[in-house]
């Protein structure tokens, strides 16, 4: 059984990724209408229904003042999914995040201290700095305000087909593409 289900915002847009639990009880509250549907069923003794695939909010208020939470698809989208040495965007699993200043030298796991690497270049850096390891940040690490309402989904690969209508995804040419 599927156990994923899409949230849409009421504009349509993406907005995050919920269980298909989760989905059931927003549905019965009233609170999301179902676009799409898995062809798993839910049996219980009252009532059948089909596993949520797709829903939509059914009110505005999709609330972005909330703090933006520390983690490494965060740190990802606040990065543009671009290593911060050598400027070449990647997927996802292309890569990871590395300390400015190196964990053995004292540097904290935050948001002023973390910056996206390629593989490449995190092995290059080592646990130097960039000025010791000669290498230039394209832009100095912060802690963001806000980031992209819609969830950055790895890739197309790994998205439930009945989710494709519903989302873009990043090429890792710069470009949307649409699955």
């Amino acid at each position: 059984m599927s156990t994923r289900t899409l949230m849409l915002t009421p504009w349509m847009a993406p907005h995050r990724v919920i269980t298909w639990q989760r989905a059931v009880v927003l549905f019965f509250l009233g609170k999301v209408e179902v676009l799409e549907e898995y062809d798993d069923r839910i049996v219980s003794p009252s009532i059948t229904l089909r596993t949520p695939a797709v829903v939509r909010l059914t009110k505005g208020g999709v609330s972005t003042r909330h703090k933006v939470r520390f983690s490494r698809v965060n740190v990802f989208t606040r990065d543009g999914f671009r290593c911060q040495y050598c400027g070449v965007r990647k997927e996802m699993d292309g890569l990871n995040y590395d300390h400015v200043v190196p964990r053995v030298r004292g540097g904290k796991t935050v948001w002023e201290n973390i910056v996206t690497s390629c593989y490449a270049c995190n092995d290059r850096k080592g646990s130097r700095t960039p000025g010791e390891a000669g290498m230039t940040l394209l832009r100095k690490p912060f802690k963001p305000t806000s980031l992209p309402l819609a969830p950055i989904i790895p890739s197309g690969k790994e998205v439930p087909s009945v989710w494709r209508s519903y989302c873009t995804f990043p090429d890792v040419g710069g470009r949307a593409r649409v699955a």
